[in-house]
């Protein structure tokens, strides 16, 4: 079995390269190719959370499963929110192949997912773009974005004034590209093209009164049924696509709270963004409209960016060979 740490994982993994794995194992799933269970979630203290989440691909011939914790308070002590590994497995004969660190691929498939949604659902001439937090997903959010539309100009916003100031100087000398921060939320989307929510928020951070026409949003913060990052009156009035409408309809509060409301219909979700790869779901459909992407996280996602990376490991002779 290999052995894969996190900075080899993330040298392995490109972002680029993963927005076409991602592209294509999307596909496969609304396909019926790629399969997977419901996350396991087993609450902990506070808002923390242990994840399991198993998954088979059959055109790879891998099975496997991530096993995640979820700890929203890590960034306040200097560690990151998300962290596990992804077991990989060969489907004919059983025989564990890898075990991949599940953090570098959260963070990078997370964010190449928001990209594929963007590709197909943004404005082509989208250019500026708002980022709400200042964390691992903010960061990969903002080189995914970079990848899919020609942005001139970013603002990012977090709780924290600080965070958002060294985080804009940071990504501006890195990207070399104009980014700023934002005084609040409704400065920081006032004018964005494209805005991506990548908070710990529990309450709504993004409301609908502050987004402007035409708009696209990766929405990819709150993961329970009981959280949201966005209000009602957004969700109400966007174009609303997920990753999966299992996953949906069971963990997403930015959907379950507005339907519990009465404010949106249970079928107010457009579909799956494997649907809209593949043809069977339609897109934008005017220039004025606002699209949504609530995106969960799935299994599917994490052996697909695992498998990746243990093939270009094999070649590229990386990780750790350990006796199992």
């Amino acid at each position: 079995m290999l052995v894969i740490k996190g900075s080899e994982a993330a040298e392995l993994l490109t972002m680029e390269s993963c927005i076409k794995v991602m592209e294509t194992v999307l596909a496969e799933l609304s396909e019926g190719e790629a399969v997977q269970s419901l996350r396991q979630v087993l609450p902990l203290e506070e808002r923390n959370v242990l994840g399991f989440m198993p998954g088979y691909l059959r055109r790879g011939g891998v099975a496997g499963a991530k096993l995640i914790s979820v700890f929203p308070g890590n960034h306040g002590i200097g560690l990151p929110s998300h962290q596990g590994v992804v077991a990989l497995f060969d489907a004919a004969t059983g025989v564990p192949l890898a075990m991949v660190d599940g953090q570098a691929i959260t963070a990078i498939r997370t964010a190449a997912v928001s990209a594929a949604a963007t590709k197909l659902l943004a404005r082509e001439e989208a250019e500026s773009l708002a980022v709400l937090g200042t964390g691992e997903q903010a960061r990969c959010h903002l080189e995914a974005m970079l990848q899919v539309r020609g942005i001139r100009r970013a603002q990012v916003w977090s709780r924290t004034p600080g965070k958002a100031q060294a985080f804009a100087s940071a990504m501006s000398r890195r990207w070399n590209a104009e980014i700023t921060a934002a005084p609040s939320v409704q400065d920081a989307v006032k004018d964005a093209d494209i805005i991506c929510t990548a908070t710990a928020s529990a309450e709504p951070v993004l409301h609908g009164a502050w987004v402007k026409p035409g708009a696209h949003i990766n929405a990819i913060g709150a993961c329970r049924a009981h959280e949201r990052e966005l209000d009602t009156a957004l969700v109400a009035g966007a174009r609303l696509y997920v990753d999966r409408l299992e996953s949906a309809v069971h963990e997403a509060g930015d959907y379950l709270i507005p339907l519990s409301e009465g404010a949106i219909p249970a079928d107010h979700i457009i579909g799956e963004i494997g649907g809209l790869l593949t043809g069977d779901v339609p897109g934008r459909g005017s220039h004025h409209e606002i699209t949504l992407f609530k995106g969960l996280g799935l299994a599917v996602e994490d052996l697909a960016a695992a498998f990746y990376i243990y093939k270009q490991a094999v070649a590229l002779h990386k990780g750790v060979e350990i006796a199992f």
